[in-house]
């Protein structure tokens, strides 16, 4: 299963803050919107995302469709398969996707350790 691209998705209590320690590591913004409470930061191939007031912990997030730099896969399995795949083998979703939806979707499980893992795809569904 290729899984797509990956970063560790951060509830932060205070993203102002966080920006700055992140970028003291050799972070950069590379996408988000502070002002509305979540950045996505890089440093080459390493991403992480900061979540203020978004998410409740910190997550596992896992992009089908993407590249580690964001760009669209030309074939991957769509979250809609990985999700019921993931379910026929006992997975419990917290958050699940509507299977009958073509575009972006997403879903979220924990592990048996209780870590969060999504499955946050972007993209519309492929043909």
């Amino acid at each position: 299963m290729a899984l797509g691209a990956f970063s560790v998705s951060l509830a932060v209590k205070d993203i102002a803050i966080s920006r700055a320690f992140y970028e003291q590591l050799g972070f950069s913004v590379m996408a988000g919107n502070q002002a509305h409470g979540y950045l996505i930061m890089a440093d080459s191939a390493t991403k992480i995302g900061l979540f203020q007031g978004m998410i409740t912990a910190n997550t596992l997030t896992f992009n089908p469709g993407w590249t580690q730099e964001c760009e669209t896969l030309p074939a991957f399995e769509d979250v809609r398969a990985i999700q019921s795949r993931l379910q026929a083998a006992g997975v419990v979703m917290s958050a699940a996707s509507d299977l009958e939806s073509t575009g972006p979707a997403h879903c979220v499980f924990s592990d048996p350790d209780g870590n969060v893992i999504m499955f946050d795809q972007h993209v519309a569904k492929p043909d």
